[in-house]
């Protein structure tokens, strides 16, 4: 179990199912992105390094508890760009933007989850070798057009990350954490089994998310991973700050 603190008593509100997710990861400064996240939200970093991940993938089976996943609005794909951060001994997600095609979606997360949620024209297509070729660009007027052009796929078995290592760090989170425009903090528990991680092979042709915030990757090779499917459990946020 990956998880450190218990579920939520409180009934969860929304699942989803995440397909052929890619996480990417890069080593950033604390100063690199400190102007960007509200300043009563503590970065969380490992060994004294802070992370930057873009990590594209496809929803599927979205649907409000209780209800069936209906077609047009369960299923669409998703692109985040994220970091991670922590509140009272709870490391989460902090994410700058989630680009999504469906603007349904789009309008639903911004005004429920005070997620930055974007519109985005995103295509997605398996091709030869395994990979996986997937193509973001962001078109919506509240924030700077940012575009993704990579392929991938696994390139080893599947297993799950090892406590107290980076990758566990970088991908078992069990919360996520948002703010509104008055720079209230809220944090949304979510639920899953540990991901069933792989090495990932990718090549990056176009990565235009991080520098449409400001913010400049360094020139190395990202830290890359594979996760085929998992099923997702949300809770309605909580106000903290």
């Amino acid at each position: 179990m990956s998880r450190q603190w218990p579920v939520p008593s409180k009934p969860w509100i929304m699942h989803q199912i995440w397909n052929d997710l890619l996480f990417a990861h890069w080593p950033i400064s604390i100063e690199a992105i400190r102007a960007l996240i509200p300043s009563s939200i503590p970065i969380d970093t490992f060994q004294g390094t802070a992370w930057i991940g873009v990590v594209p993938f496809h929803m599927s089976g979205v649907r409000p508890r209780g209800t069936p996943a209906l077609p047009y609005f369960s299923t669409f794909p998703e692109i985040n760009l994220r970091t991670y951060v922590t509140i009272n001994g709870k490391p989460g997600v902090y994410f700058f933007s989630l680009d999504a095609h469906h603007k349904f979606a789009v309008a639903v997360a911004r005004a429920v989850f005070h997620l930055p949620y974007f519109y985005g024209h995103i295509n997605i297509q398996h091709i030869t070798d395994d990979y996986i070729q997937y193509h973001s660009v962001r078109k919506d007027n509240r924030a700077q057009r940012g575009e993704f052009l990579a392929k991938y796929k696994p390139s080893s078995p599947i297993h799950t990350a090892a406590e107290d290592s980076l990758e566990h760090f970088l991908t078992e989170r069990y919360c996520l954490y948002c703010s509104d425009h008055q720079d209230n903090v809220y944090r949304g528990e979510i639920d899953h089994n540990p991901w069933p991680l792989q090495v990932a092979e990718a090549e990056m042709m176009i990565n235009t998310l991080p520098s449409s915030f400001g913010i400049t990757l360094p020139h190395t090779q990202p830290i890359l991973h594979f996760a085929k499917q998992l099923h997702v459990k949300i809770w309605a946020l909580e106000k903290l700050i």
